[in-house]
């Protein structure tokens, strides 16, 4: 059981990656904005965006297919931090009752950094994944 609950959140995780990498290619307005609002303005360019979205998409990919975990997960839950603390509002204060700019819909950030932890943890346990395949495992 503990293998397929593993492997459910990698590739859960890992295809989360791939969309919003995939949705930085495809929907280019959305990121600018989602830059603009949530990060500062950083990285608000099409090419830094595009460049990002492919590197995340692939990176996600890697999640997926379980390969280099240890750095392929260290990569996710940096880009995921980095998301937790652009919402930390939200997760704060979801219904913005205190702090002006919650949104409950961004609560589930401090849900998926904590899955992220988890597989990051867990990744020796996580033996349905192409590492353990190369490893002999």
């Amino acid at each position: 059981m503990r293998r397929f609950s593993l492997l459910a959140l990698r590739v859960s995780l890992g295809w989360l990656l791939v969309l919003w990498g995939l949705d930085k290619l495809v929907n280019v307005d959305h990121s600018l904005r989602v830059a603009d609002n949530f990060y500062l303005g950083i990285g608000s360019s099409v090419w830094f965006l595009n460049a990002f979205g492919v590197v995340e998409a692939i990176i996600g990919l890697l999640i997926v297919a379980g390969l280099w975990r240890r750095w392929t997960y260290l990569a996710m839950l940096v880009m995921l931090i980095v998301t937790g603390v652009s919402v930390w509002k939200s997760v704060i204060d979801p219904w913005g009752w205190v702090l002006d700019g919650g949104n409950v819909l961004f609560y589930p950030s401090l849900i998926i950094l904590a899955g992220a932890w988890v597989v990051w943890a867990f990744r020796a346990e996580d033996t349905l994944c192409l590492d353990a395949r190369r490893a002999g495992g």
